[in-house]
Formats: C-alpha cells, sequence, structure tokens
C-alpha cells in the first residue's frame, strides 16, 4: 500500500529557472516543481502545500515556524505517513535543525534542496525529490528525527552542513558522515542518532548575534550587541574555544547583564573546549561564564540558543542545553 506523504514546497534553487539570456537564477511565474510532483504519484499518495515560494536567504524564523505548525496541523488532521520539505539550500540546515529540535513526530521528516536550477543541465532538484520522497516512505526512516537527504545521501539535521558553494555534493556531516545512502534498490541505513531533544515552541521573540572571531578582535562589537539589547550571543571562536584578549571586557559586560554567550570552534572539525588558561583562552572564558557547545556549528548553535532562551534565561539550564 502506498504511503501517504505531505510535500511542502518552499522555494530555493530547487524550483527556480536559469534564465538562458543573462545566466541569472531566479524564481519564475510558477514553481517547476508544482507540476514535477504529480508525476511522481506512483511512489505515494501525494499531499502538496506549497506556503510561500522564497529564496533561502529570505526565509527568516517566521518562515520556519510557519512550516513547523503546517506539519503539526496537517498530521493532526491527516493520516500523513511522511513529510518531505523542499527548501533552498544556503539556510536549509537552519530549518531542518529548527524543525528537529521542535517537532516531536515520529514519521520520517526528509529537508531536499538542488544546487542546480530546474532547466540548467544536471539538475539534480527532481533526482533528489525523488530520493527524499522514497526516504519519507521508508520505514526503517521512522523515528530517526528530521533527515536532510541530497546526492543519494542521507544525514541528520543536527550533523549536516553546506561545505560548497556550487557542488552538487555541497551538504556532508562533518566527522560522522551520512547515516545512510539511497540507492536504485532502496535505501539503506547504517547508523542512527543516539539521542533526541525536543522543546515545545510556538513563538521566538528573542534576539541572537552569531559573531566570527578573528585576530586583532577587540570588544567593540560586544559593546554594540549590549547596546543593540540582544538577548544571547554566539560567537565562532578560534581554534578550540579561544579569544584575543582585547575581546575579554566586552565579553565580561555582556555576562554581567546576564546575556548568554554560547562557545563554538570556527574550525571545521571537532569541538570547542575549555583548554588553555592564557587571557581570552578557552579555560578563562569558562571560569568567566561563557557556553562552551558541544560540536554545533555557529548558525545551529544560534538556532538553538534562541530556542533556549525561548524557555528560560536560568544559565544553568542554557549550559545544560548545549551540552
Amino acid at each position: 500500500m502506498k504511503k501517504n506523504i505531505l510535500v511542502i514546497h518552499t522555494g530555493g534553487t530547487i524550483s527556480m529557472v536559469e534564465d538562458s539570456s543573462t545566466g541569472a537564477v531566479k524564481p519564475g511565474n510558477e514553481n517547476p516543481l508544482s507540476t514535477q510532483t504529480m508525476r511522481l504519484s506512483k511512489l505515494a499518495n501525494l499531499i502538496i502545500k506549497e506556503p510561500f515560494n522564497l529564496p533561502s536567504p529570505h526565509i527568516t524564523i517566521s518562515e520556519i515556524l510557519f512550516i513547523k505548525k503546517l506539519i503539526m496541523d496537517e498530521t493532526k488532521n491527516k493520516n500523513i505517513d511522511g513529510v518531505v520539505i523542499t527548501h533552498g539550500t544556503d539556510t536549509l540546515e537552519e530549518t531542518a535543525y529548527f524543525l528537529d529540535l521542535t517537532i516531536d513526530l515520529d514519521i520520517p521528516i526528509v529537508v531536499t534542496g538542488a544546487m542546480r536550477s530546474s532547466n540548467e543541465i544536471g539538475s539534480d532538484g527532481l533526482y533528489n525529490l525523488i530520493s527524499s520522497i522514497r526516504v519519507a516512505a521508508c520505514n526503517d526512516a521512522m523515528g530517526k528525527g528530521v533527515l536532510v537527504v541530497l546526492n543519494d545521501e542521507i544525514h541528520t539535521a543536527e550533523n549536516v552542513t553546506k561545505t560548497h558553494t556550487s557542488n552538487v555534493s555541497t551538504f556532508q556531516s562533518p566527522q560522522y558522515g551520512p547515516i545512510g545512502i539511497v540507492t536504485k534498490q532502496g535505501v539503506f541505513f547504517h547508523n542512527a542518532p543516539t539521542h533526541k531533544e525536543k522543546y515545545h515552541i510556538d513563538e521566538i521573540t528573542k534576539q541572537v548575534a552569531l559573531l566570527k572571531a578573528h585576530a586583532g578582535m577587540d570588544s567593540s562589537l560586544f559593546e554594540a550587541i549590549l547596546n543593540l539589547k540582544y538577548d544571547g550571543v554566539v560567537i565562532e571562536a578560534l581554534g578550540q574555544g579561544n579569544l584575543p584578549p582585547a575581546t575579554v571586557p566586552g565579553i565580561q559586560s555582556l555576562i554581567d547583564a546576564n546575556i548568554p554567550i554560547i562557545i563554538v570552534s570556527r574550525c571545521f572539525n571537532g569541538i570547542a573546549q575549555d583548554v588553555y588558561g592564557y587571557a581570552g583562552g578557552g579555560k578563562h572564558l569558562k571560569e568567566m561564564g561563557v557556553i562552551f557547545s558541544n560540536g554545533l556549528n555557529g548558525q545551529k548553535a544560534r538556532i538553538k540558543l534562541l530556542i533556549a532562551l525561548s524557555h528560560t534565561d536560568d544559565m544553568k539550564v542554557i549550559e545544560d542545553m548545549f551540552h
């Protein structure tokens, strides 16, 4: 019996066309996937929704919350066996991770996209959509959280990130790799997430800044964040979690104002750790009250801090969430 799969089109390169005269890739008058999707009915019974058609840099937390609410409403009122979301790749991992943290469903939820528009040679959008529907209809995908499927690979929302500006194999999970693959014969998992985190969220009202550390960085940006009344800060720090000493006064002023600071590493691999004891070193920052994140990248740590601040302003609780 064919599964009932909810397909949510949100826009992105997967739903764009290339202008043959200018080479510009942009949304057309209609989403080409809207017609293509109907041709995929042999894979599953498809329930199609298209709440908006936006390039992923236009996606805000409001759109992400709308996607979450749409999934919850549709799965409550209909017999839905799985969900596929088509999305632009630039912010795909942020949407996927937010949904992973806030949707408590066992049915497969798959996010996919494309690196080449619908009418380019070698377009990967329709193929990725087919693969994603197959994963969403697969019994083995149950209970594995939100998955990201592109280029025949299945990744977890927590670990996956975009690693290349244009390559079709851009989505990778540094240190961990994919948890499964899609082949002509079927969908195969060789790994599974070992823990789940779920948080009830109806709205996001907080503001969290994301900064990247660099040589010679000082306190000016931290002072600006304090004056702008941000609610939290994520810093992609140097190495294992270190900052230039000139940032310390600014860090201290934020901590004194009870504004949580999350440290991740700007390095592609590894996790931030409180190792170095010099001024601005990780151990020094930890003693000041900075929170070290266990392996998230900057953009996902920002998503998680937004969710954390929607629940509490208790620093100990927030620290526990990041560990």
